[in-house]
């Protein structure tokens, strides 16, 4: 008998990246199989997201352009997890009944078990959990890099900015421990990973659980210690809760990287209020001084949201002065959207889009300008890259590949290297959102996974790649 195949297609933040890693690995231990990428799958898998306002659209957009390949083969199922579908629950199959599943973000295990109900039943299947049934570490994985993970910390978020749906939609935090935390770092070093990325709606918020507002850092420390772990990074931290030790535990541990991703939103304090973000920009630019001055090459990225409701002329302004002062290597910029079951949706002073897009248009030319002049300040220096096939392939014109460097910029390099090696070479171009190293590279180590790692499936191309636009968790 055929194995049937799966494809998913994922939005929105790296959580739900990483929840995708999950439910494939859900999957192929139900004996599924990746679909290549010119294959119609048996089953498509819609990992969505709810924060921007087309999200909706998309979805039912794209679950329509599927329904001619379902009507002419009936055992083709389709299911939709995520946000968006713990938000509609229900609605999703009203909308397209040519739907098979729906399952929430509490319940990503169920998959399997719910797509064998609804082939028996021949009926579609709607499982909305309101708390969290796994979690999600707990699951099997199907990473789509050998050598690079992400890592849950905690899952959820306790504040209630007045802009975001998350919390409703991922309930409360909840903080795994930080032994069962480690343990799944190093027994993913011992098969071949090297890079980890630790994950949490407010990582800094880490240990409330349990009581120790301390906890983050010490689990920073923590991976200092792990043998053959040898970069770690995480997203996203919350500026209310960042502290100095956490400050201390990235500039004094070897193998925590030099990148922060801060979500700023707005450099305005009236805005930061109605925002419901409890810093405001003096306490928010204090940080990134700190920062810089125990890391000096830290490259520091953010989140700003443009035209809330109520945003003036001159808030807006003090949004542009405190991207100035921050000099952030490169922005996640959003143009408001308005989601139901958001305070903010029903604030007075809801903005023209003329107005929001000119505000915007002129945010992205300034960070253009400071991303560049970042970049070019790196021009002859020489950067250590983790080759990564998650961030392009290599070119054949070129010769090149492609991979992060130790502060996150991605990097061309003019090497045969392959993925998972460590490679350093001299910058020779600078751009806004990458540079190109061509002079001088060398493998300073091998990948030592090469040899041992079981070979990836075809993977089928990510509908949206993490780069600037893409939103990372919040």
């Amino acid at each position: 008998m055929t194995a049937r195949t799966y494809q998913i297609r994922t939005y929105g933040c790296q959580m739900n990246v990483h929840d995708s890693e999950r439910l494939a690995g859900l999957l192929e231990q139900a004996g599924y199989v990746r679909a290549g990428t010119d294959d119609t799958a048996d089953l498509v898998v819609f990992n969505t997201c709810a924060v921007r306002e087309n999200a909706d659209n998309r979805l039912y957009g794209n679950l329509g352009h599927l329904y001619p390949a379902k009507a002419a083969n009936p055992d083709m199922q389709i299911a939709v997890g995520g946000c968006l579908a713990q938000k509609d629950r229900g609605r999703v199959v009203e909308k397209a009944p040519w739907v098979d599943v729906v399952f929430g973000t509490h319940n990503l295990a169920a998959l399997p078990v719910l797509l064998e109900r609804a082939r028996v039943r021949r009926a579609a299947q709607v499982e909305i959990h309101d708390a969290l049934q796994n979690f999600p570490s707990e699951l099997p994985t199907r990473r789509e890099s050998p050598h690079s993970a992400w890592v849950s910390v905690s899952v959820g978020c306790d504040n209630r900015c007045t802009f975001c749906i998350v919390p409703s939609l991922r309930g409360a935090e909840t903080d795994r421990r930080p032994g069962d935390v480690l343990a799944e770092i190093r027994a993913l070093v011992e098969s071949g990973v090297v890079e980890v990325t630790l994950l949490g709606q407010n990582v800094n918020s880490y240990g409330r659980s349990f009581r120790d507002r301390l906890a983050f850092g010490k689990l920073l420390r923590a991976c200092g210690d792990i043998d053959g772990l040898e970069r770690v990074r995480f997203t996203s931290p919350h500026p209310r809760d960042f502290t100095d030790d956490v400050i201390d535990a990235m500039a004094q541990t070897p193998n925590v990287m030099p990148q922060l991703h801060m979500p700023m939103q707005s450099g305005s304090d009236a805005v930061l209020r109605a925002m419901r973000r409890s810093y405001r920009q003096e306490r928010y630019l204090a940080i990134i001084a700190k920062v810089r001055a125990a890391m000096p090459d830290a490259a520091i990225t953010t989140d700003v949201i443009v035209g809330f409701p109520g945003e003036t002329d001159a808030d807006f302004e003090q949004t542009l002065h405190a991207v100035r002062q921050a000099r952030f290597a490169s922005a996640y910029t959003f143009q408001y959207s308005k989601r139901p079951g958001t305070p903010a949706a029903e604030l007075p002073g809801q903005l023209p889009k003329d107005v929001v897009q000119e505000r915007y248009e002129r945010l992205i030319a300034l960070q253009e300008e400071i991303s560049l002049a970042g970049a070019e300040a790196l021009r002859g220096t020489r950067v250590e890259v983790l080759v990564n096939t998650t961030d392009g392939r290599k070119d054949g014109v070129t010769g090149r590949v492609s991979g992060r460097a130790r502060d996150g910029r991605l990097v061309h390099v003019g090497t045969q290297a392959g993925a998972g090696d460590l490679v350093t070479a001299q910058v020779t171009h600078a751009a806004p959102h990458h540079l190109v190293a061509d002079g001088q590279a060398r493998v300073i180590r091998p990948w030592r996974g090469r040899d041992t790692a079981a070979p990836a499936s075809p993977a089928s191309p990510s509908p949206q790649l993490l780069s600037i636009g893409a939103r990372p968790t919040t």
